[in-house]
């Protein structure tokens, strides 16, 4: 199949590419993918396919009835944008002041779609049933995965069974346009935020004696947090701990009564993250205490770490070297970011890879450019993909 799934992929990726560069001037921002959807499931109704729309507000989950018996495949893509200015020039940049793709979503968006239309035109080949699901509100705690996952994304309905795997990619832009980076097991972090507020005694700055100095304490917190990291954490277990906004509004001669500091903490470890908010909270407590000052922390729970399934992780490393060659194959480095699509991995086996796409600026950039040759691998190995794990886990298979 991987010539014919080939073929198909050069065929329909001029349609991907003019609908991602649509997709790409009309961004949406997390929950508001109104427009996307629309665009989504108009794209959708050119196939025979059972299409549900309005899953968590904006989602769109088609379900393709393959011409074998075989088990159910999710597919999803994430299609919402973020709040940033574009600056790439390009001819199809966003119409949408401060709204951009700047993580890929349009490409990822685009990409499942032409995948659907290979498994379509192949579709008395595909074992099994295909479920793709086009995910709002990735980009904005709390996702909008485990709200699909409530509605009934990984559950069996109306004849189709429950997925027993379950595919997602991601650009990479440091990877040349069509490798595959793959992963097995830990793979990507945790994404918590944290907020602190330190209530000390304002005063003059030229008697720092008779006050109580939150900058000095939101000081002396930012320096030993670093010690969670250091000095708590388990040998061998990544994590990372960022505080990247500090606030005290004071003057060049007032103390103020107040400092804020907000960051981010990040772990590929489910154990070491919780262990590690409980030592947070009370080294943020202690500390305020040990100078006379009170503090308030909050602990936003985010994404939870990104595990691949190592079984499935193996098929995909396989049918990645079948199909685009062992070169263009490499083993993914453990990735510090965020995705929701880690509450679907903790529900059903599957794996979530990188697409390279070959961009001189990064993800979340103004000026982020990726080759969309890369769509062309993009559509066709996700269908290759599908169909491979279809027929290795067909019934008698």
């Amino acid at each position: 199949m991987i010539d014919e799934i080939k073929t198909a992929a050069d065929d329909v990726y001029p349609e991907v590419v003019s609908l991602r560069r649509a997709l790409h001037r009309h961004p949406e921002l997390s929950g508001e993918e109104q427009e996307t959807a629309r665009r989504v499931t108009a794209w959708l109704d050119a196939y025979d396919l059972h299409v549900r729309t309005g899953v968590y507000g904006t989602g769109v989950v088609a379900t393709l009835d393959g011409g074998r018996p075989g088990p159910t495949v999710l597919l999803r893509a994430d299609m919402d944008a973020l709040p940033i200015r574009e600056e790439t020039g390009l001819a199809f940049a966003s119409e949408q002041d401060g709204v951009m793709h700047a993580c890929g979503h349009d490409l990822h968006t685009s990409s499942l779609l032409g995948t659907i239309a290979i498994l379509a035109e192949h579709r008395e080949a595909v074992h099994g049933q295909v479920r793709a699901c086009f995910q709002p509100h990735e980009e904005r705690i709390p996702g909008g995965a485990p709200f699909m996952i409530d509605e009934g994304v990984l559950d069996a309905s109306e004849g189709v069974p429950a997925p027993s795997a379950a595919f997602g990619q991601h650009v990479k832009p440091d990877l040349p346009p069509g490798t595959l980076g793959v992963r097995p097991g830990g793979f990507m972090a945790s994404t918590d935020e944290v907020y602190v507020t330190v209530d000390g005694e304002g005063g003059h700055a030229a008697d720092p004696h008779a006050a109580i100095d939150p900058v000095y304490v939101a000081s002396e917190i930012v320096t030993g947090l670093q010690s969670l990291v250091s000095r708590r954490c388990p040998p061998g277990v990544p994590s990372v701990l960022t505080l990247g906004r500090f606030v005290a509004d004071g003057a060049t001669n007032v103390i103020p009564d107040t400092a804020r500091l907000e960051g981010t903490f990040r772990a590929m470890d489910e154990d070491w993250r919780f262990r590690a908010h409980d030592l947070f909270r009370r080294l943020v407590h202690r500390t305020a205490e040990a100078h006379g000052a009170t503090a308030t922390v909050e602990v936003r729970e985010g994404y939870p770490a990104l595990r691949n399934d190592e079984s499935t992780t193996a098929l995909v490393q396989k049918a990645a070297r079948e199909y685009v060659g062992p070169d263009r194959t490499v083993a993914a480095d453990r990735w510090f970011a965020g995705e929701d699509f880690a509450y679907i991995l903790q529900e059903c086996p599957g794996t979530f890879y990188q697409l390279g796409v070959g961009s001189e600026h990064g993800l979340h950039t103004a000026q982020f450019t990726p080759d969309e040759e890369a769509l062309r691998t993009g559509v066709g190995f996700m269908a290759y993909l599908t169909w491979r794990y279809g027929r290795e886990h067909a019934a008698g298979g």
